[in-house]
């Protein structure tokens, strides 16, 4: 037989592959990663501290008109949101965050007469099951009422 089986192809052993060698650029940034990655702990302390504050004084200032205290809660929400962002877990959020939503832009979504004819399909489903499940009941308490009297 001819094909992939015939020995006297000469197959030959193909090249190895290029070795990377990191750029004096990606060992900078290995060397950035890590010292952001030291500094991780310190962040989320200040990340936690902040919202404390937020809850603390929102309870301590509770004669204060709503809006100021608010406007407070949002500026310490989005303090802290930053600096939660600035960590190594922070980032990897965000990547996850932007990744999804780049997903979400190849999602096919359906037009309006398939939307619409999908969801009569299952209102139609549903008011068939409650019929039958209605009948279903009906038939069981007649029964028991026979069987009891």
């Amino acid at each position: 037989s001819t094909g992939l089986q015939n020995r006297l192809l000469g197959v030959r052993v193909p090249p190895g592959l290029p070795v990377f060698k990191p750029t004096n650029t990606v060992e900078k940034q290995a060397v950035s990663e890590a010292a952001t990655k030291r500094f991780d702990g310190l962040k989320w302390v200040v990340v936690f501290t902040l919202v404390g504050v937020g809850v603390i004084g929102n309870y301590y200032y509770n004669a204060e008109p709503l809006l100021y205290r608010v406007l407070a809660l949002l500026v310490l929400a989005a303090v802290a949101g930053v600096i939660a962002l600035r960590t190594a877990r922070g980032a990897s959020t965000l990547d996850l965050a932007r990744g999804a939503r780049v997903e979400a832009g190849k999602v096919v979504w359906p037009t309006r007469q398939e939307r619409n004819q999908t969801t009569l399909v299952v209102v139609g489903f549903i008011l068939l099951m409650a019929l039958i499940l209605w009948g279903l009941d009906a038939l069981f308490g007649w029964l028991a009422t026979f069987v009891i009297g």
